[in-house]
Parts: structure tokens; C-alpha cells; sequence
């Protein structure tokens, strides 16, 4: 009998994903700027990788090691990060993405201490209060995505489930957290005799589409695959920035 083959979206899925999205936007950034289409499709990386990261402190058996594995790489990451951003090996006004989703899980902790008290006046003043502070914390340490970033890692968590209620609220912080935060550059769409305009932020919200999709599982994994996952971020960073500086 023929085996019937049926494509999943694994936890390895959304991350192979997420990393294509993430060089498409870099590829825009840096050797090939004017292609508008890659950092469109590049709008999705982020949600997609924020989602992960809600996940990765549920899912982790050492969340002390996967934290310190974050800060690890987040260290690695930003001079070629700063080669990319700035051009050079010191640009303190930005941070890379690796510092976000450190702050996020702090965050995530803070929460989780208390809901673990049972108490529910406690667990609202802890629910506000890290929404307060991500937003200080995303804006004075210059993070990627600044608190928008921090927002999105939030809203994951916050809206974490399968739930009616918890997928409407992600589409509505999502929404609030891309065309009103971030906003920036809109395209002008004439249909039907009116104008119509779309942020080029808003693609992100399709990266739900993926997470919805996303069965539970982690698929493939081992060693190798995890340290892939971790290095990603810093070595297609070096390599592109030393491209740019060959190519442009």
C-alpha cells in the first residue's frame, strides 16, 4: 500500500520559513535595495520568529540555558549587525532582534511567577506592569522593532492557544501593533475608481496564516539542526554585510 505524504507545519517548518522571510528583508536591505517584493514578503519573519520565542519558553527544558544561549548569540550578533545597519563595528542607537526576544521572555517570566501565586489581582498588576515596561524597556535600549517588538511577543503570549477569542485578539494587537505603530510606507491602490492604501507593514499580519497552520509539533530536530537555528542570525548578517561591501 502507497504511503500517503502529507506536508505539516512543524515547529521546523515556521522556522525554515521565518529565516527565508528574514534573508528575503535583509537581501532588500543591503545588496539588492530598489526589489520592494523582498521586504514584503519579509514583513512576516518577525511575528513568525516572535510566536516562536512565546513557544520556546514553554516548550524548553532549561529555559536558564535557552536564555543564556539567546544572550549568547544576541552578543555574536551584534557586530554584524552593526556592519549591516550602521556600516560599522559600533552602532549603540540600534540593537539587534536577538536583545527583543531576550526582553520578551523576562517579560513572559514576570508573568508566569504570577500566575503560578493564584492570585488573580497580582497576575492583572503583573499583566499591566510588563506592558508598561516593555514599552520603556523597547524604547531606551534600542532594540529591533523597539517596543512594537516587545508588543508582538506579548500579544503571543497573552492570545496564546487556539481559542476564538485568543486568535481574534491576535489579529487585533497585530493589526494595532503593524498599521498603527510601525506604520511607514503605504502603497496607493486604485480599484474601482478609488484609492485605496496598503502599509506595507500590514503584510505582517499574514504570518498568522503559518502559526494558525502550526500543529504543535517540533519535526526534525537534533544538534546540529538547533545550532543552525541559533547561528543563522549573526553568520547571514556577516555575510551579507561583507558582500555589500565587495558589491555596492
Amino acid at each position: 500500500m502507497s504511503k500517503k505524504i502529507s506536508f505539516e507545519i512543524t515547529s521546523m517548518t515556521l522556522h525554515i520559513l521565518a529565516m527565508f522571510f528574514m534573508l528575503c528583508d535583509h537581501l532588500w536591505a543591503t545588496i539588492v535595495p530598489g526589489n520592494n517584493w523582498l521586504t514584503c514578503i519579509g514583513r512576516l519573519a518577525y511575528p513568525m520568529f516572535a510566536f516562536m520565542i512565546v513557544e520556546g519558553y514553554f516548550h524548553t527544558s532549561n529555559l536558564k540555558k535557552y536564555v543564556g544561549r539567546l544572550a549568547l548569540f544576541a552578543l555574536l550578533s551584534e557586530i554584524p549587525f552593526n556592519l549591516v545597519m550602521g556600516s560599522r563595528f559600533f552602532y549603540p542607537i540600534h540593537q539587534n532582534v536577538l536583545f527583543t526576544f531576550l526582553l520578551g521572555i523576562c517579560l513572559i517570566h514576570l508573568n508566569e511567577k504570577a500566575r503560578n501565586t493564584r492570585k488573580l489581582w497580582l497576575r492583572i498588576v503583573t499583566c499591566i506592569g510588563t506592558i508598561v515596561l516593555g514599552f520603556v524597556l523597547g524604547l531606551i535600549t534600542f532594540v529591533d522593532y523597539h517596543y512594537a517588538g516587545v508588543f508582538t511577543i506579548l500579544t503571543f503570549y497573552f492570545f496564546r492557544g487556539r481559542k476564538w477569542w485568543q486568535l481574534f485578539g491576535q489579529v487585533v494587537c497585530l493589526y494595532y501593533i503593524n498599521f498603527e505603530i510601525l506604520s511607514g510606507l503605504a502603497y496607493e491602490i486604485h480599484l474601482f475608481g478609488q484609492t485605496y492604501y496598503f502599509l506595507q507593514q500590514g503584510f505582517a499580519l499574514l504570518a498568522l496564516i503559518p502559526i494558525w497552520l502550526y500543529n504543535g509539533k517540533q519535526g526534525s530536530y537534533n544538534k546540529m539542526i538547533k545550532w543552525i537555528y541559533y547561528s543563522f542570525y549573526p553568520v547571514h548578517l556577516l555575510i551579507l554585510a561583507l558582500l555589500r561591501m565587495v558589491i555596492v
